[in-house]
């Protein structure tokens, strides 16, 4: 008789020894343990990384800084920065600015929603230390408007705004007596270089951009509106929740969400009614992909490229205009993935599905039988390495996107602190100013800068 061959063939239906019903259990039993070890492992993952009471992340922890925090990138040693703030009563037309026309918008109606930093920066301010009362010490002029909620609400029209921010508040600045200006910084969220006219009041030599306001109920201490799911729970490869606006682009995921509905989701939201997320609704349904797609909306900058940090998915953005805060000192490409916006479709898909760990078939096989033949199992989840190394990565350095006071070590603010010295000048002047042998600063018509009465004309 001729023996049976011990060596098994395991790719096809060929042959090989028999196998007996216990060998059946075994390995049955074995691919339900792993299974349950696998998602046993990832909770676990996800719990302690999520858990405590603490501000998310720790700037101290962050390896994807470019060589170090903000003193080693030649930003100084120290914070050192002085900023005067300017009270409502000190500017003609700044309450305008803040509360509308008619003074009847809140600020606690511009605090929430993604304007909220203009407010929230003002209230840091005003309790920072490094705040001065003094004109004279001052490094930095604060002038405080919330012109974005306010047009927003319908307070105040894009004419009345530029004229009454222009022509009033920026006038009667002390910083723009000597600077014309020319060392005015502007703090921005969507900082691109080309808006609806191709042209752009962002100045990457001399303003900053600012992180977008996410919702507190995700970044303050205590629980959150939703934490986020292991990526094996994760029902989608990628997610966009937001309204169309008639963007190209969002139009775009919109119908690929038709085409590939176990894929992407991507619904059609509303301003209002039952198509309308709400908060907590809404990030329950963020959570929920491994990828979540940021296109941009009516300028560069999207709010979900943030949110996307604290439910633990990889933001992919799409705006190819885009700007990034504290790009000195972060490497966003090991954080988040930015893809042509010319090519959103089924190739961005097929993108993020070979990435290891989106649908990772080779990390591991099984093998089991079944009439007496051996079959290759696969397509079980054993590693998404890639993906958690770069929500790993996001997750020591979103606390830069929480707007919290400067006893906070990490923080928007402090961030903005760090960049806003960097701009400080020791030396101010412009087309208007001259200075004389003896340091005095003049205008064109030889009067001393103490003596300069403002509203000054505009260049």
């Amino acid at each position: 008789m001729k023996s049976i061959s011990n060596k098994a063939r395991i790719f096809g239906p060929h042959h090989g020894p028999l196998c007996t019903r216990t060998y059946q259990i075994g390995a049955l039993a074995l691919v339900v343990v792993t299974f349950f070890l696998t998602r046993l492992f990832d909770s676990c993952t996800y719990s302690s990384s999520s858990s405590g009471n603490r501000l998310y992340g720790s700037v101290n922890d962050a390896a994807l800084f470019a060589g170090g925090g903000w003193p080693l990138r030649g930003y100084g040693t120290h914070l050192s920065l002085r900023i005067y703030v300017y009270e409502e009563r000190e500017i003609d037309g700044l309450r305008e600015l803040m509360y509308g026309l008619d003074r009847k918008i809140p600020a606690e109606a511009c605090v929430k929603g993604q304007w909220g930093t203009q407010v929230k920066i003002h209230r840091m301010l005003l309790q920072s230390s490094f705040r001065t009362r003094k004109k004279e010490e001052a490094d930095l002029f604060f002038v405080p408007t919330y012109v974005k909620c306010v047009r927003m609400m319908g307070g105040l029209s894009d004419k009345k705004i530029n004229q009454t921010y222009v022509k009033k508040a920026l006038a009667q600045s002390v910083l723009f007596l000597k600077s014309n200006l020319t060392d005015v910084v502007s703090m921005q969220i969507q900082g691109d270089r080309t808006d609806k006219r191709d042209a752009s009041a962002f100045s990457t030599w001399k303003d900053i951009i600012i992180p977008g306001n996410v919702d507190d109920g995700m970044t303050t201490h205590g629980a959150k509106l939703a934490e986020p799911l292991p990526l094996s729970e994760r029902k989608y490869l990628a997610n966009y929740l937001g309204r169309a606006q008639g963007k190209l682009g969002r139009l775009q995921l919109i119908e690929l969400a038709k085409q590939f509905p176990n894929k992407l989701e991507s619904p059609e939201l509303k301003l209002s009614g039952p198509e309308k997320l709400g908060r907590t609704e809404y990030f329950q349904h963020l959570r929920n992909a491994k990828f979540c797609l940021a296109p941009r909306g009516e300028s560069s900058w999207t709010l979900r490229f943030y949110e996307s940090f604290f439910v633990e998915c990889v933001p992919v953005i799409l705006s190819d205009q885009v700007e990034l805060p504290f790009q000195n000192v972060i490497d966003y490409a090991q954080i988040s993935i930015k893809w042509p916006s010319s090519r959103i479709g089924p190739q961005l898909l097929e993108y993020l599905e070979s990435i290891p760990g989106s649908l990772d078939t080779s990390t591991k096989v099984l093998l089991t039988c079944f009439n007496d033949r051996y079959w290759l199992i696969a397509g079980i989840h054993f590693s998404d390495k890639n993906i958690e190394e770069m929500i790993a990565l996001g997750r020591k350095v979103r606390c830069l996107w929480v707007y919290a006071p400067d006893s906070e070590p990490c923080s928007a603010f402090k961030g903005i602190m760090w960049e806003l010295q960097r701009k400080v000048r020791q030396f101010h002047h412009s087309a208007e100013t001259f200075w004389l042998h003896n340091g005095t600063i003049v205008n064109r018509n030889l009067v001393e800068f103490s003596k300069w009465k403002p509203p000054l004309p505009l260049p």
